[in-house]
């Protein structure tokens, strides 16, 4: 009986606390009701699908396929190198699937950081989203020193920018100055500034530019090919198609599947679509579709024009045209590529503060950063402030070395991003958060249920009989519902048991796949353990992971998947496996990063949890939040209302 429920208010007050249980706080999907209370610091609804499509690809199309062509084909793909980039591709969109789905039901700021406050907890939340900023401001600073020198080529020269934009080395700090470099972040910060309409139009020019060159290198490259016949694919004997093997391809694989970091800076726009539900999987789908075709043509064309061997690392593409005569078109080239770094740089500096956006209304940064400008409706203050720090960065580092700690957020994110639709399909949050001041309704509905009449296993036995009675032709009398209502309430209590137990065997599941990715990706790349000890990790991380999957699939998925959040968009296909191969490859690549990387990047961690314990968690809007089960919120804030008025 659909209109049977549990009249008992699930009551859990979420006091001050240094434990494990103030970190596994989860917020409320956005919703009529805590929207409206930040109707002031809201963002502007101006994206449409073809905008963030344009946002998605230029942020993803780099400079890198630039140069990655040339290194990935000469070090470990060879003429497979289409095919590295096609797997990677498919790797990228396993992410984009899960983005897709989260993006739709959950469309606020924050992206990865508001989907894991959502769905996994407060802790979890507060260290992607410490991580995205520093993937973001390392990201765009590292772009912004990629421009100059391919700037400095149409001056004449390597070093041959105008004086007061040439870099310069400052010997009492010992760094060379990039002022070039740091005029166009603080360019690009002043044009998101203006407003998303204009800054998202501004990228489509740039990213169509550097497009239309691709297609030049595609079509021109084509042509020579056919006119050449090929040589690149007219190898010696023994050689092959896979001169370094099918490892070798696949090593090519996980080095080019950082050409496609980019399209997750859509999802951190979705409070700015028109419409959410159905731009923002078409926009991360089509821009990764977009990435991967371009990479796939670029990539056939130059490892058929020049043999794998022969190919310049630094510069493949002109070189390969150099090669038939064509040395102008190393112009259109580097204009490609600084058209890429300016686009992939506004790709860099545009999520940041709206991270920072989504974590000062969650109370754990400053209302500083929450505050959002009346006229342009972004905020500004916070662009003002992520765009400094990225300029001051530019300007007096060289962070080619730091640049690997940009991969470390990315994966992170791509990571909790899968685990959290493994969550919403199998055990979504049943309880929502609801702020103090709605205390004394909890409280007066909660005595009106236990006063109102006798609670037997949690089911109020005179509403029952009521309800028995209305709904019931066989049951004629007073005497007969009460008999009948024992039988009742037992079958809802053991459907709530089946529940509880169904919820606890997902979550184990869920946990145990988790471990055997860690355990199998960990064995897998210790080269400094024993033959005997890797493949014994290995097999107890493949065992965990197989029962973990197995038990998902056998077990149903919660029927609450279907309301939670916003309802109706698109849905993660093949789940729980592809969220699953998801996490797989994305651990697989962080503990690859090297030990350098994760040095740097714990320090930064550390430092994130200091600021967390002394700031974040004394301030988080959870911090005495009210937990009650998600069936009873919607009426304690309707007898709120009734109150009030």
């Amino acid at each position: 009986m659909g209109c049977l429920f549990d009249s008992k208010i699930d009551v859990a007050n979420e006091s001050p606390s240094w434990g494990f249980q103030s970190l596994l706080k989860r917020k409320q999907v956005d919703s009529v009701h805590n929207v409206n209370t930040r109707t002031s610091s809201r963002l502007a609804k101006e994206l449409t699908a073809l905008q963030l499509i344009a946002i998605g690809v230029g942020s993803t199309v780099g400079a890198g396929v630039y140069v990655l062509v040339g290194t990935v084909a000469r070090e470990h793909s060879g003429p497979s190198l289409t095919i590295s980039f096609l797997i990677a591709g498919i790797a990228a969109a396993l992410s984009a699937f899960c983005y897709a789905e989260l993006a739709s039901r959950c469309p606020s700021a924050g992206s990865a950081y508001h989907y894991s406050y959502i769905c996994v907890g407060e802790g979890v939340a507060w260290l992607i989203g410490w991580a995205l900023v520093l993937e973001y401001t390392i990201g765009g600073a590292a772009v912004a020193r990629g421009i100059s020198p391919n700037l400095a080529l149409f001056f004449g020269g390597k070093d041959s920018l105008p004086f007061f934009l040439s870099r310069v080395h400052i010997p009492w700090l010992d760094v060379v100055a990039d002022p070039c470099a740091a005029l166009l972040v603080l360019l690009v910060m002043g044009l998101l500034c203006v407003g998303i309409k204009e800054s998202s139009f501004a990228q489509a020019i740039v990213m169509i530019a550097n497009v239309c060159v691709m297609a030049f290198v595609i079509v021109a490259g084509g042509y020579l090919g056919f006119k050449s016949g090929w040589d690149g694919y007219d190898l010696p004997s023994g050689s092959g198609f896979f001169p370094f093997g099918v490892n070798g391809m696949l090593a090519g694989s996980a080095t080019v599947f950082f050409a496609y970091i980019g399209f997750d800076v859509v999802a951190s726009t979705a409070e700015e679509v028109k419409n959410p539900h159905r731009d923002l999987p078409i926009g991360i789908g089509i821009a990764v579709f977009i990435c991967c075709a371009l990479y796939m043509m670029v990539s056939v064309v130059i490892v058929g024009l020049v043999p794998y061997y022969a190919m310049d690392p630094d510069t493949p593409i002109s070189s390969a045209f150099a090669t038939h005569g064509m040395q102008w078109a190393a112009y259109i080239i580097t204009a490609g590529a600084v058209t890429a770094l300016c686009s992939t740089l506004m790709g860099s500096l545009l999520p940041q503060p709206r991270i920072l956006l989504a974590m000062a209304r969650d109370g754990l940064l400053p209302e500083f950063f929450s505050d959002v400008n009346r006229r342009t409706q972004v905020p500004v203050k916070g662009t003002i402030v992520t765009g400094t720090c990225a300029a001051l960065l530019t300007f007096f580092m060289d962070v080619s070395q730091l640049a690997g700690m940009v991969s470390v957020g990315t994966l992170l994110a791509f990571t909790i991003v899968a685990v959290s639709i493994l969550i919403l399909r199998y055990i979504p949050p049943d309880q929502v958060p609801l702020p103090p001041s709605l205390q004394e309704s909890v409280d007066s509905m909660s005595f009106h249920d236990r006063s109102g009449s006798q609670d037997i296993n949690g089911v109020n036995q005179k509403d029952m009989v009521g309800i028995i009675r209305d709904s019931s032709q066989h049951l004629q009398g007073d005497g007969e519902a009460s008999l009948a209502c024992p039988l009742i309430m037992n079958d809802i209590h053991q459907d709530k048991s089946d529940e509880q137990k169904r919820r606890r065997i997902a979550a184990w599941s869920i946990a145990s796949a988790c471990i055997g990715v860690l355990l199998l990706t960990s064995g897998s790349s210790a080269s400094f353990l024993p033959s005997f000890a890797r493949i014994s990790v290995c097999g107890v991380g493949g065992v965990l992971l197989l029962s973990g999957l197995i038990i998902l699939y056998r077990i149903d998925q919660d029927d609450a998947r279907h309301s939670f959040g916003h309802s109706g968009g698109f849905l993660c296909p093949f789940v729980p496996l592809l969220p699953i191969v998801c996490i797989l490859v994305n651990v697989y690549l962080m503990i690859n990063l090297g030990s350098g990387t994760w040095i740097r990047v714990s320090i930064w961690m550390v430092v994130g949890v200091f600021v967390y314990l002394f700031y974040g968690r004394t301030h988080s809007s959870l911090l005495n939040a009210v937990y009650v089960s998600t069936a009873r919120a919607d009426e304690i804030y309707r007898s709120s209302s009734e109150h009030l008025a």
